[in-house]
């Protein structure tokens, strides 16, 4: 199930109930006041290019999305500046004859007319079916999982870990395969678009694929609008929302590369550049499946939340972008960098730690699971045996957070803690050590790096690099190049993570095949 943040202070709370409130108000599916409704709607084109996805499930529901969008890469999409009455469905069945739920929600204007239904009521770990009609116009139809109920026995979960999809750089065909896994749920961490402009490529990274329009870098609204419609009109992409439900993070690609607080890369005055934090923000939610407490307020959006599934399970998504310090040393591979183990620095911020180190308390699930962005592990970037070369953009950069959430898992006793996350465009395996320049220190964790779907062109399955790199930090075990997804499956007696790659993504005809295999016991 979903936590709600407890730890605010009273003022903080209220203002976060209010802005539920009115996202809540934003969303109902009854008329508020005079809301001016279009009448009598007809669509010349599909109204659901964009496809239906479904995602943050609990026990009793899950979210379902979708966006009417006729023309979605022209501005305004092809919708008036009207709201319009949207029917829903959900069902048992594939062919939606055994319906269980039905409504209406409104698509507002000011959501860019994005559709967010929170459904409640449903059996725990059981599959559904879902469908949106706009004006007689049939959506596709998805299929949602809810989770099991909490404290239950679990006997098995099985849930995928993927992001960083950079259009230019290939093909999704990664989505294709993963929409065939039957996932319980999939972990998006981040890089879902990628802000940059158009890329002119090289000998070593061509464009595989050209955006339509070669749009520019992103800064609005309307600019990230588009971005998303670009990437949502990928076909394997929606193969994917539309087979399982997705538990939803961003990077620093959905607004800025290596963005951090409210600082940019740019380097930009943070006023202006929370002004594009906004516009991002609000993209983001209008184009994913996500609740209303998700709903931005202004340049700042609540994504750190829980979820627990049975007595198997407890899933923290943390934000590590919104709430961290300014990236140390001027960003890049730095050694010697004294300012990135500064303990007045955080990459998590005091409210969403502590968020964290007392949801490590009286935990009772089997496995804990971090599910976030960047690797926690060290990982020396300089094959240079003499030179400790760490990313500041990483965990490595904020060295004091994670020595404090590695001493409240101690704290707390936790035995089966797991990190997934990505951002780094390889496939790592890797154990999270107390201190990790001693390998006979005490193993607090293991960490799963999930590749990218195809940032980096094909990439490669290991170099000479990785093999010196793997030499001098002999906690990771595993490094590959190539593009994929990482799938888990999950029982109470062992973790098992398949490492899926293609060869390629610079065809649609990638072929897949399981590169590792690792099982924790």
């Amino acid at each position: 199930m979903i936590e709600a943040l407890k730890h605010l202070n009273l003022r903080a709370r209220r203002e976060w109930l209010k802005a539920a409130g009115a996202a809540s108000l934003l969303a109902m599916s009854g008329r508020l006041g005079a809301i001016p409704l279009w009448k009598d709607a007809k669509f010349s084109d599909n109204p659901f290019t964009l496809g239906v996805a479904s995602g943050d499930p609990s026990p009793d529901g899950f979210v379902i999305w979708s966006k009417l969008a006729p023309k979605p890469l022209e501005r305004g999409q092809g919708m008036p500046r009207r709201a319009l009455e949207v029917d829903w469905l959900v069902a048992s069945d594939e062919r939606m004859l055994e319906v269980v739920q039905r409504g209406k929600v409104i698509a507002h204007p000011e959501l860019g007319h994005s559709l967010h239904v929170e459904l409640k009521g449903l059996r725990p770990a059981a599959n559904y079916y879902y469908q949106f009609i706009a004006a007689g116009a049939a959506s596709p139809i998805g299929r949602a999982r809810t989770l099991p109920q909490a404290d239950s026995a679990l006997s098995q979960l099985r849930f995928g870990v993927a992001g960083c999809q950079r259009y230019e750089d290939g093909y999704f065909t990664a989505w294709k395969h993963l929409a065939a896994e039957d996932f319980d749920f999939v972990f998006h961490y981040g890089d879902y678009i990628y802000e940059y402009g158009p890329m002119r490529g090289s000998k070593t990274r061509p464009v595989n694929r050209t955006m339509p329009g070669a749009p520019d870098e992103t800064y609005t609204l309307d600019d990230y609008r588009n971005r998303y419609a670009i990437y949502k009109l990928d076909p394997d992409l929606q193969a994917a929302h539309h087979a399982t439900p997705f538990v939803m993070s961003f990077d620093d690609h959905e607004v800025d590369n290596n963005w951090a607080g409210d600082t940019s890369e740019e380097g930009v005055p943070s006023e202006i550049f929370l002004l594009r934090r906004a516009a991002a923000f609000h993209a983001w939610y209008e184009h994913m499946p996500v609740r209303r407490a998700q709903m931005p307020r202004g340049p700042h959006i609540q994504m750190f939340r829980r979820f627990t599934a049975g007595d198997l399970m407890t899933v923290h998504v943390l934000d590590t972008r919104q709430y961290r310090s300014p990236i140390a040393c001027g960003d890049g591979v730095k050694a010697n960098c004294a300012e990135a183990a500064d303990p007045r620095r955080s990459l998590l911020g005091g409210m969403q730690e502590k968020w964290l180190h007392d949801g490590f308390k009286g935990h009772r699930a089997r496995w804990t699971v971090l599910a976030q962005q960047i690797p926690i592990m060290r990982g020396d970037r300089n094959p240079d045996p003499a030179i400790l070369g760490l990313s500041m953009d990483k965990w490595d950069g904020y060295s004091a957070t994670r020595d404090r959430m590695f001493g409240a898992a101690e704290k707390s006793n936790l035995k089966n803690l797991v990190s997934v996350c990505g951002d780094v465009h390889f496939n790592c395996a890797s154990n999270l050590k107390k201190d990790f320049a001693d390998e006979k220190s005490a193993t607090l964790g293991v960490e799963f790096t999930s590749t990218s779907i195809t940032s980096l062109g094909d990439g490669f399955d290991i170099n000479a690099r990785f093999k010196s790199l793997m030499q001098q930090d002999p906690h990771i075990k595993f490094y590959n190049g190539q593009r994929g997804y990482t799938g888990h499956t999950v029982t109470r007696e062992r973790w098992q993570a398949d490492f899926k790659v293609l060869d390629r993504v610079s065809s649609r005809d990638g072929k897949l095949s399981t590169r590792r295999r690792f099982v924790l016991e």
